[in-house]
């Protein structure tokens, strides 16, 4: 079986290469990234031990990021190597500084996982969330080296579970412990024989909180808002911006702060055509019209967990693609947050939409009538806006229990 697995990360490698050939610029950027390190990967870096973090992407490097900044600051004799598997997570945090080496971890094959775990001293591992790697962790097994996952979530559909899934189920062996967020995913391992369980939640919760905390103030876009309402749309996708620009239309005394999940030039240029009046762009801030306008488009990286202190409700985007991008974000800062129909997948969406913080839209009706309420009825607005913020402080605390239940 564990043939058949890697002929088909093989199969899946072509794949990437064929897409590449037809122009796909994020297969590209998997294969040069993975190209590029190979010099890394052939080198020794046996004179220090190494932590290894894994993360999917970018959404899984802020379960992660918690972990991994208190054992820099607890544990200095230890290295830090952290690798994504997309490129969308890696290019944002490449030069993340608090790991001595970030890398794309390179396919899963046997001999990769060998010669990773020849070239580095690991002496503890971390996967975080659903990213399982079977010839890796295979290879951590057979040495001995403790692998922990991390804000882990397991569904009665994933093949673990399934009568044909026994050879995948055995591979789930290879971790010491689980770290999950919630009891259907303890109740499933337990089931599947693996009682070396702790519910924590997800880590993530520590994670914006400490970014709330820490919250970086923007003198430029407060005077923007004018102490206006503030309709913030995060992460958004075309499709979301669909109905943003029908809310545009209708509401005059709003202000609008849209930052798309993608910001190249031809992405910016499409979503201005798209709307029904003038924005501004954040790196046009010294122009004298920058406040002018009722719509502010940010097109740099690394302001929107800041942001959305300044909201008076969010939208969270890509509820009509694959699946919501991160609502405790703003969330934790006491912000409603609304997003699309495909949101299932994130416990922390279906707890919000429970709690009263967050709702869902998928219709221009359902849409218009939620936004009318969150922002013209100040008292459901507020309501709504408590239970977001309790709802994230009172799940904060996995990173403490992860860290006291494991001894370096």
């Amino acid at each position: 079986m564990r043939l058949l697995y890697t002929f088909s990360i093989h199969l899946y490698t072509l794949a990437i290469r064929i897409a590449a050939l037809t122009g796909n610029s994020k297969a590209q950027l998997w294969l040069s990234g993975r190209k590029n390190q190979k010099y890394i990967f052939n080198e020794s870096h046996n004179d220090s031990q190494w932590l290894w973090f894994h993360v999917s992407s970018l959404g899984e490097f802020e379960q992660g990021r918690p972990l991994i900044e208190h054992y820099r600051s607890h544990y200095p004799e230890y290295k830090i190597l952290l690798t994504f598997f997309s490129p969308s997570g890696f290019e944002v945090r490449k030069n993340y500084k608090e790991a001595d080496l970030v890398l794309y971890l390179p396919s899963d094959t046997p001999g990769h996982a060998r010669h990773l775990l020849n070239n580095f001293k690991i002496v503890t591992a971390f996967f975080v969330k659903y990213d399982f790697w079977f010839n890796y962790m295979n290879a951590l097994k057979k040495r001995s080296i403790p692998l922990y996952l991390v804000s882990g979530i397991f569904r009665e559909k994933q093949h673990f579970f399934k009568g044909y899934g026994g050879w995948q189920r055995r591979q789930l062996a290879a971790f010491t412990h689980f770290f999950v967020q919630n009891e259907l995913s303890a109740s499933l391992l337990k089931k599947a024989g693996y009682n070396d369980v702790t519910i924590t939640g997800d880590t993530r919760f520590d994670r914006v909180v400490k970014v709330a905390g820490d919250a970086k103030s923007f003198p430029e876009i407060e005077q923007f808002i004018q102490q206006k309402p503030v309709y913030m749309a995060g992460s958004s996708w075309e499709p979301d911006e669909k109905f943003i620009t029908q809310l545009i239309e209708k509401n005059q005394e709003i202000k609008f702060i849209i930052v798309p999940h993608e910001i190249d030039d031809e992405r910016i240029a499409r979503l201005k055509q798209s709307l029904p009046c003038k924005a501004s762009l954040y790196t046009e801030k010294d122009q004298p019209d920058f406040n002018d306008n009722r719509i502010l488009i940010i097109n740099t990286i690394g302001m929107l967990s800041s942001l959305y202190r300044y909201a008076t409700i969010a939208h969270i985007g890509n509820g009509f693609g694959s699946g919501i991008h991160n609502t405790l974000e703003a969330a934790v800062y006491g912000v409603p947050v609304i997003f699309g129909p495909h949101y299932q997948r994130f416990q922390e969406a279906k707890d919000l939409i429970a709690c009263g913080g967050g709702f869902t839209f998928a219709t221009d009706t359902g849409y218009h009538a939620l936004c009318d309420t969150l922002l013209n009825n100040t008292e459901a607005c507020k309501t709504a806006s408590e239970a977001a913020k309790q709802y994230v402080l009172k799940n904060a605390g996995a990173t403490g229990i992860i860290v006291d239940f494991i001894k370096l």
